[in-house]
């Protein structure tokens, strides 16, 4: 975990709601690719740690017999089973859960997927504890959006988003420091996934990006969701100073774009998988 920060579960407490409308999808195609390098045919178990409102999971649930989603909120899991229900997917189940909790009587599954939530957990331990988890040869898949930006990008038709200036915004009402639930993230959470992996026991590694780079119009509204999605702006952070928060916001926004309106390209998808050994139960 993050050197001296604590995990609690007001880590995204109020944030569920805001989750679809404010993120940003993954690229299209992701699941259509994972299913590809996978070998995906309908067969097998997926297990999606800190699913949250199920944007992943869902998308991938008709590559597997079935699929399980595990979160610590229980707001992100009454999310994810009404956009289960309301996509009509049916081999879905939920389970209120850490990373740490595992393997939970969960059985064992042919991949196991951390969508930008690895960084969350207590990674070498968990590590461990997935790779018991996994089949011989099972996948665990890590995904995030890729940080790396297009060189050279065309201009957007509309003004971009003020994250800069959102941050800022934050930052003068929570204080300097990333917050995080009770906590603060002075520094930032971990990367290099390749060490915890590899002293796991993990081999075989690929990479695959997933092009994207579509302009899409976003609202004032959807930013406003995008900022309240995230644990460093979650909506309790802010207590009874939370209207004084989305009123100055509004303002910045407003500044950026008088007509309330935005344009920003969809981010490109990285897909990292390690195997379990294929001779290893």
């Amino acid at each position: 975990m993050p050197d001296r920060w604590q995990w609690d579960n007001t880590l995204f407490q109020g944030c569920a709601a805001f989750y679809e409308r404010g993120r940003l999808p993954y690229a299209p195609g992701f699941a259509e690719t994972l299913a590809a390098v996978l070998g995906l045919d309908g067969r097998g178990r997926l297990l999606d740690v800190g699913c949250g409102p199920g944007t992943v999971i869902l998308a991938l649930a008709r590559f597997f017999t079935e699929v399980v989603g595990i979160d610590p909120d229980e707001d992100m899991l009454a999310e994810a089973e009404r956009q289960a229900e309301r996509r009509g997917v049916t081999n879905a189940r939920w389970v209120a859960a850490r990373a740490e909790d595992l393997p939970a009587g969960l059985g064992t599954f042919r991949a196991v997927l951390f969508a930008q939530s690895f960084h969350w957990t207590d990674r070498d331990r968990v590590a461990g504890t997935v790779r018991d988890m996994l089949e011989p040869g099972g996948a665990f898949v890590h995904m995030s959006d890729l940080k790396t930006p297009l060189a050279e990008p065309a201009p957007l038709p509309l003004p971009a988003p003020p994250y800069a200036r959102i941050g800022d915004l934050v930052r003068r009402h929570l204080g300097p420091v990333r917050r995080a639930g009770q906590g603060t993230l002075a520094a930032g959470t971990p990367d290099r996934e390749d060490l915890v992996l590899a002293r796991a026991g993990f081999e075989d590694f690929e990479r695959h990006v997933v092009p994207a780079g579509e302009v899409v119009d976003r609202t004032a509204d959807d930013i406003v969701a995008w900022v309240f999605s995230r644990s460093d702006s979650a909506p309790h952070l802010f207590g009874d100073r939370l209207g004084d928060f989305e009123r100055d916001l509004r303002t910045v926004l407003r500044q950026a774009s008088p007509g309330d309106r935005f344009a920003e390209r969809l981010p490109a998808t990285e897909i990292m998988i390690w195997r379990k050994p294929p001779g290893e139960r």
